[in-house]
């Protein structure tokens, strides 16, 4: 009897993984439902026609300002920060590190070199 129970057994707990597989896959297939169902209502609760009047004419205008401001305001305030931290001190010499830096050049072609303005070196 204990090798009937033995061999049976394995076949008992797979058919529970299966079954649990698809509990699983209905409760994720309904979770997805809820969640396309609840990311659409605002656009369709959003879709209906408004009544156009003289205040809602501006209400446009009113968000790209206060965007504006609320967004310059806060580039300002991070420009303060790092001129602050000293950031741009001796910004003049700073541009000229990338002149000093001694590579390769790629971009002249080799019958270039063979002009007059060249045959000194580089200008």
């Amino acid at each position: 009897m204990a090798a009937k129970t033995a061999a049976h057994f394995p076949r008992v707990w797979f058919g529970r993984l299966a079954s649990l597989a698809t509990g699983f896959r209905r409760l994720a297939l309904a979770i997805c439902g809820v969640t396309i169902v609840f990311l659409a209502l605002p656009a369709v609760a959003l879709a209906h026609d408004q009544p156009e009047t003289k205040q809602s004419r501006w209400i446009m205008a009113d968000w790209m300002m206060d965007t504006f401001f609320i967004f310059s305001g806060l580039a300002f305030v991070a420009f303060l920060a790092a001129w602050k931290a000293g950031h741009f001190q001796e910004l003049d010499k700073m541009g000229g590190i990338p002149l000093l830096v001694q590579e390769e050049d790629y971009y002249t072609p080799e019958w270039a070199y063979d002009e007059e303005e060249w045959a000194d070196g580089d200008a």
